[in-house]
């Protein structure tokens, strides 16, 4: 397995129809929301490069066309391949589109919609001690109701992973994932399906791991979360905390 990060490739998932954002953004696609004048997605892509990772495939399907223009024309240091849906799949879908296209094992999963400022090298690192066949970085809040949560026993294996569960504080997705490659051979036949609704649950108890990324991380998939987002970013450039 490569230890290089530059050698493993990163999939990030921007194909959401953002429902929820609609009333704030309009028909723009979710993951271009502007942040501080720039698209939400230009900060994580900004982060994956800072991280190592070179070789990025962007999911697309809401508004396909405008985020592959926007960055076939934008200088990012990155090779940007592009993996379009022709009707909506869902994460988990969008996910399995691009097995023909991941080239590295493992590789890296980021939603669009999230930044939780991990440490690339360490999660790979836990992922392939652990001989996982996913990890996912998780996160500790307060208040875990709008994302459910999730449980894990003393060596970081997941233990429940419910979406729908209503707690008040304890780990919740941070929406980064480390697979193994052949996490294809095991994913629903179906087309269509949600890797966090469908597909999660089912590896509870297995080769499925937790790993912790402290506290905190930006979301936009709510008008409250996005302007939260906004206000945060905008106090780490003032105090020169990111570029």
């Amino acid at each position: 397995m490569p230890s290089d990060l530059s050698q493993i490739d990163a999939l990030v998932l921007c194909g959401g129809l953002g429902k929820r954002l609609r009333a704030t953004i309009g028909e723009t696609q979710k993951v271009m929301a502007e942040v501080n004048s720039r698209p939400f997605l230009d900060i994580i892509l900004e982060y994956i490069k800072k991280e190592g990772l070179r070789r990025v495939i962007l999911c697309a399907g809401f508004q396909a066309d405008k985020v592959k223009s926007y960055y076939q024309a934008k200088k990012t240091g990155l090779e940007i391949e592009f993996s379009v849906e022709k009707e909506p799949l869902g994460t988990g879908g969008a996910i399995k589109n691009t097995k023909s296209l991941v080239k590295s094992n493992p590789f890296f999963v980021f939603n669009g919609d999230s930044l939780c400022p991990v440490r690339l090298n360490d999660l790979l690192m836990f992922h392939n001690e652990h001989k996982a066949l996913a990890s996912v970085a998780i996160s500790k809040v307060k208040d875990a109701s709008d994302f459910g949560a999730i449980s894990v026993d003393s060596t970081g294996k997941i233990t429940a992973f419910d979406e729908k569960q209503k707690k008040s504080a304890g780990y919740v997705n941070a929406g980064i994932y480390c697979f193994a490659k052949n996490i294809f051979d095991v994913m629903l036949q179906t087309k269509i399906f949600s890797i966090e609704k469908d597909f999660f649950p089912l590896l509870t108890g297995k080769s499925f791991y937790g790993f912790e990324a402290g506290e905190g991380f930006l979301d936009i998939g709510t008008p409250e979360r996005y302007s939260q987002a906004k206000q945060n970013l905008r106090k780490e450039q003032v105090s020169g905390g990111s570029e």
